[in-house]
C-alpha cells in the first residue's frame, strides 16, 4: 500500500494517538507515527505540540526515519527557537556518523534551519564537514555556508569560512567545485583567480544541465585579465550554445556577450563569434511560446547592444498568425530595431498585412510600427506615408487614430515636408473620439494653423466641449490656440480669450491654470518674446527614444537568462531585501600603454569614457563651482511685470528668494567649500512664525535632510507636506514629511528626511541650488539652499587603476582644469584620509621632484565619474587640483 493512507484520516483526538506511537518502544510504529505527523503538517494541520516527542525519534539508524525528523525540524524550527535547540546534540552527533548520507542531511538540514539562536552551535560541525573525506558531504557543506552566510554573514566571515570555500573552487571533484559557484555573492567574496576558473570549466563538461548554469553564472561575474583570457574562456563556452536545455543556452550568451567587450573589434574571433551567437537564438524561437517569449525579452536587449548579430534574421520575427499576443508584440518590436535601409520594404509589407487583422490592440502597435519605421529609417519615409494613408482610406475607426498619432510624430521628424496630406486628416475629424488621436489632430492644426483656411473654426469646434475633454486634450488645445492666435492675431483674439478664461478660472486643474497663466502673462507682457517661446523650432525627435538608456542597458546584459532580462529592470527594482544584491556592469576593453599609475585588472565601470565631458555640461559646470574663498550669494530681485500678476506672487516669492544668504564654517577640502552645519533657511518672518533650520547629510550611503521645524507663531501647526522643485540631480523625497502630530506654538520638532535621486532633472544655477515648497494648515512657503557637493559622491566611486589610466589618458587637454586650494596645513596622507570620508578615494600616489601627487576618483549620483591629480608641496600651504 502506498503512503497515500496517510492523508485520509479525520480522526479526532489525532494528535493525542500520535503523542503515544511516537514513544512506542517498537522503531516501525514510531517510523509510521512520523509518516502522520509529516502527512498531518503536509496538509496544514498544526502539529508543532509533538516537537518534542518527535526529536526523541532522531536518534536511530533508520535513514529514512531520520529525514522525516530533520524534515519536521525544518518546518517548525522558527516557530519553536528554543525547543530546536534540543536536536543540535543530534546533528553534532549526526556529523560525525561513519555513513557519509547521514552526515550530509545533518548539514544540509543545519542550513536550512534558519534559527539565529543555533547557528554559533553548527559552526564546528559544520567547519568538520567542508574538510570531509566524502565529496558528497563536503558539496552539502559548501552549499550550507551559503545559507549560512544569508543568516549571519559576519558570522561566516569570521568563523573562516569564505576561505574553506576558496579551498574548495580547486577540490579534486568537479561537483565540489560547482557547488562553491552556487553561493550567491561568490564573486565579491571569493577570490576567483584563473586557475579555479580553469577547474569550473574543466567541470562544465562534467556536471548536469543545472550545474552548467550556476558554472555559466559564476563565469559571467569574473573578470579575465586581459583579452587572450577572454578568448580563451569564450572558446570552452561556446559549445554551450548548441545545448537542448534553453536556460544553458541563455546562460552561454550571457558570458559571451560580456567577454566580447573585451576583445578586439578587428579580431578575426571577435567577427567568428558574433555568427555563433546568431543560429542559437533563431533556436529558442521554436520552443513552447512562453520560453519564446522569455528568449524575445532577452533578444530584444542584446538586439539594442549589438542588431548586428541578428542583422540577417529579421524573416524570424515575422509574426505567425497563431502566436499569442504577448509573442506577437515583443516580435513587433525586435522587427522594428532590427529595420534598416536593406530590408525596410519586407517590414513593411508585413506591418501592412498585421494591420488589417482582427486583434485590436495588435493592429494598434503595427499602426505605430509603421510610424516607427518612418522615423527610423528617412529612406523609407514616403513609403511608410503612403502606407498610413492607405490604411486612413478604410475607415477603421481605430486605424485612423492611431495613424493620426503617427503622423504627428512624422511631422515632427520631417518638418515642411508631408504637409500635403494635412486635408486628408482633417477630412476624419468628427470620427476622433480617443484622446491620444484629438490631441494629435489639435497639435496639426495649431502647428500648419497658417496653411489651413478654417482653423479657427477647427479649434472652436473642440473648444464646446472643453470641460468634458481630457487634460491632454486641454492642454495641446490651449497652446494651439495661442499658436493660432499668434499666427493670426486679428481674427482669433476673441478666441484666444475664451480658452485663456477656460483654462484659468474655470478648471481645477493645476497645470491647465499654470499653463493658461503663463501665456496669458506671456502675451500680456511682450508678444514679440511670447512668439519666440511658443513658435520657437521643434527639436527633431529621434527612433532612440524608447530604447534603454546605456548604463541600465549594459547592467541587463549582465542578468541575461534572469527575471531582470525579462522585466527590463535591474534587479534591486524588485527584488525585496535588494540591498545585497551587488550591481553589475559590463567590462570595458583596455589598450596597455605607459601610465602615472600602475596597471591592475579590469573591472567593469560606468561609462568611463565620459568621466570629463566637455565644459558647460553637467559636469563642466560642477568643476566650476565656488572654488575660491566662502562667498555671499547675491539675492536675485524678482522680475518687474508691467501686467497684472496672475500667478498672486506664488513664483515671484520664490525666484525672490532663490538663494538664501547665509555664513558658512567648517572645512570641505576637495571643492574648497565650506558649509554651515545648520543653517536657517526659512525665517520666522518670512514664513508666518515657522522657522526650518537644518542641513543635508549622507549616512550609510544615504542621503538625508535634516530639519529642524520651530512654531514661533501663536496658533498650532498641522497638515505639513514638502515638495522639491526640478533639479540638477534629480533629487525628491523618498517618503512623506513625517510629521504626525500638530507642532504647537514655541515647540520644534527634529525631522531626518531620506532623500533619493531618481526625479525629475533639470539644470539649476548654480548646479546645487534646490527649490523647495513647504506646506502647512496656515499657507504655503518657499525657500532654497544649497546642498553640499559631497552628498552627491556615492561609496562605489573607487575607480581601477588600470581603468583609471585609460581614461585618464583619452581626457583631452582641453576638458582639464585647474584650481588652486590655498591655506591647507596638513600633509598627503592626512588629506587622502578626510577625503576617503567624503568619498574621493586616493588610487595611486607617487612623489615627483619631492612633490606628492595624489590620483584620486569619486562618483556622483548620477553616474558622472570625475577623476583629479593634487599635487601637494611639503611645507606649501597652497595646493593645486587638476
Amino acid at each position: 500500500m502506498t503512503d497515500s493512507k496517510y492523508f485520509t484520516t479525520n480522526k479526532k483526538g489525532e494528535i493525542f494517538e500520535l503523542k503515544a506511537e511516537l514513544n512506542n518502544e517498537k522503531k516501525e510504529k514510531r517510523k509510521e507515527a512520523v509518516k502522520k505527523v509529516i502527512a498531518a503538517m503536509t496538509v496544514g494541520k498544526d502539529v508543532s505540540s509533538l516537537f518534542p516527542d518527535v526529536v526523541n525519534c532522531m536518534q536511530t539508524d533508520n535513514l529514512e526515519l531520520k529525514k522525516l525528523v530533520y524534515l519536521y525540524l525544518m518546518n517548525y524550527a522558527k516557530s519553536q527557537p528554543d525547543m530546536a535547540i534540543m536536536a543540535v546534540n543530534s546533528f553534532v552527533k549526526d556529523c560525525e556518523d561513519p555513513n557519509p548520507l547521514i552526515r550530509a542531511l545533518a548539514v544540509r538540514t543545519m542550513g536550512c534551519i534558519r534559527v539565529d539562536k543555533i547557528t554559533e552551535y553548527l559552526c564546528e560541525p559544520l567547519r568538520k564537514c567542508l574538510k570531509d573525506e566524502d565529496p558528497y558531504v563536503r558539496k552539502t557543506a559548501a552549499v550550507c555556508v551559503a545559507k549560512l552566510h544569508d543568516i549571519n554573514a559576519q558570522m561566516v566571515e569570521d568563523q573562516g569560512f569564505l576561505d574553506s570555500l576558496r579551498d574548495l573552487i580547486a577540490d579534486s571533484n568537479p561537483m565540489v567545485g560547482l557547488s562553491t559557484s552556487c553561493f550567491p555573492n561568490h564573486c565579491n567574496l571569493l577570490d576567483l583567480n584563473p586557475q579555479n576558473i580553469n577547474k569550473l570549466l574543466t567541470a562544465l563538461n562534467e556536471c548536469t544541465e543545472w550545474g552548467q548554469i550556476f558554472i555559466l553564472d559564476c563565469l559571467s561575474n569574473y573578470n579575465p585579465k586581459d583579452e587572450r583570457e577572454a578568448q580563451s574562456i569564450c572558446e570552452r563556452v561556446t559549445p554551450r550554445l548548441s545545448h537542448a536545455n534553453s536556460a544553458v543556452v541563455l546562460s552561454a550568451v550571457k558570458v559571451l556577450m560580456k567577454f566580447l567587450e573585451l576583445l578586439p573589434k578587428e579580431l578575426d574571433y571577435y567577427t567568428t563569434l558574433l555568427k555563433k551567437l546568431s543560429p542559437p537564438l533563431v533556436t529558442l524561437l521554436s520552443g513552447e511560446p512562453e520560453v519564446q517569449y522569455v528568449a524575445l525579452r532577452n533578444i530584444n536587449l542584446i538586439v539594442q547592444k549589438r542588431p548586428e548579430i541578428l542583422k540577417q534574421e529579421i524573416k524570424v520575427f515575422f509574426v505567425k498568425y497563431n502566436d499569442p499576443i504577448y509573442v506577437k508584440l515583443e516580435k513587433l518590436d525586435i522587427m522594428i530595431r532590427l529595420a534598416s535601409q536593406a530590408n525596410i520594404a519586407q517590414v513593411l509589407a508585413e506591418l501592412k498585412e498585421y494591420a488589417t487583422e482582427v486583434d485590436v490592440d495588435f493592429v494598434r502597435k503595427a499602426v505605430r510600427a509603421i510610424g516607427r519605421c518612418a522615423i527610423k529609417v528617412e529612406q523609407s519615409a514616403e513609403r511608410c506615408v503612403s502606407t498610413l494613408l492607405d490604411l486612413i482610406q478604410t475607415k477603421v475607426n481605430y486605424v485612423v487614430q492611431e495613424a493620426i498619432v503617427v503622423i504627428r510624430d512624422i511631422f515632427r521628424k520631417y518638418p515642411n515636408k508631408y504637409e500635403s496630406i494635412i486635408a486628408t486628416l482633417c477630412e476624419n475629424l468628427d470620427s476622433l473620439d480617443e484622446p491620444d488621436a484629438r490631441a494629435a489632430m489639435i497639435w496639426i492644426v495649431g502647428e500648419y494653423a497658417e496653411r489651413i483656411d478654417n482653423a479657427d473654426e477647427l479649434l472652436e469646434s473642440f473648444l464646446e466641449g472643453f470641460h468634458d475633454e481630457s487634460t491632454q486634450v486641454q492642454l495641446t488645445l490651449l497652446t494651439a490656440i495661442v499658436k493660432l492666435f499668434l499666427k493670426k492675431p486679428s481674427e482669433t483674439q476673441e478666441l484666444v480669450q475664451q480658452v485663456l478664461s477656460l483654462a484659468t478660472q474655470d478648471s481645477d486643474n493645476p497645470d491647465l491654470r499654470d499653463r493658461g497663466y503663463i501665456y496669458w502673462r506671456l502675451l500680456s507682457t511682450d508678444p514679440v518674446t511670447a512668439k519666440e517661446v511658443v513658435l520657437s523650432e521643434k527639436p527633431l525627435i529621434s527612433e532612440e527614444t524608447d530604447l534603454i538608456e546605456p548604463t541600465l542597458l549594459d547592467e541587463l546584459i549582465c542578468h541575461i537568462g534572469s527575471l531582470a532580462s525579462v522585466y527590463h529592470k535591474p534587479p534591486n527594482a524588485f527584488v525585496e531585501g535588494s540591498h545585497g544584491i551587488h550591481r553589475k556592469h559590463l567590462p570595458i576593453h583596455i589598450d596597455t600603454g605607459e601610465s602615472p599609475v600602475s596597471a591592475g585588472p579590469a573591472v567593469p565601470i560606468e561609462q568611463a569614457q565620459s568621466v570629463i565631458p566637455s565644459q558647460g555640461d553637467l559636469l563642466g559646470d560642477l568643476l566650476n563651482l565656488d572654488l575660491g574663498p566662502p562667498v555671499n550669494v547675491p539675492q536675485v530681485s524678482s522680475m518687474q511685470m508691467g501686467a497684472v500678476d496672475l500667478l498672486g506672487g506664488g513664483l515671484d516669492s520664490l525666484v525672490s528668494e532663490r538663494y538664501t544668504t547665509y555664513s558658512r564654517k567648517g572645512l570641505f577640502i576637495s571643492a574648497g567649500m565650506v558649509y554651515l552645519f545648520s543653517q536657517v533657511w526659512l525665517p520666522a518672518v518670512k514664513a508666518k512664525g515657522l522657522e526650518i533650520s537644518g542641513t543635508f547629510s549622507r549616512r550609510q550611503g544615504q542621503m538625508y535632510m535634516d530639519m529642524t521645524f520651530t512654531n514661533k507663531a501663536l496658533q498650532h501647526m498641522t497638515d505639513f507636506a514638502i515638495q522639491f522643485n526640478k533639479n540638477s540631480f534629480g533629487v525628491i523625497p523618498t517618503t512623506p514629511l513625517p510629521i504626525h502630530t500638530p507642532l504647537m506654538p514655541s515647540q520644534s520638532i527634529e525631522v531626518s528626511l531620506p532623500l533619493n535621486t531618481i526625479g525629475p532633472v533639470m539644470k539649476m544655477d548654480p548646479l546645487n541650488n534646490l527649490q523647495v515648497a513647504v506646506k502647512n494648515n496656515i499657507d504655503v512657503f518657499y525657500f532654497s539652499g544649497l546642498i553640499p557637493l559631497n552628498i552627491f559622491f556615492v561609496e562605489d566611486g573607487k575607480m581601477e587603476r588600470q581603468v583609471f589610466l585609460a581614461t585618464w589618458k583619452d581626457i583631452p587637454n582641453e576638458n582639464e582644469l585647474q584650481y588652486q586650494i590655498k591655506e591647507c596645513h596638513l600633509n598627503a596622507d592626512t588629506v587622502s584620509g578626510k577625503l576617503q570620508n567624503d568619498n574621493i578615494y586616493t588610487i595611486a600616489k607617487r612623489n615627483v621632484e619631492g612633490q606628492d601627487m595624489l590620483y584620486q576618483s569619486l562618483k556622483l549620483t548620477n553616474g558622472i565619474w570625475i577623476l583629479a591629480e593634487l599635487r601637494i608641496q611639503p611645507g606649501n600651504p597652497n595646493y593645486t587640483e587638476g
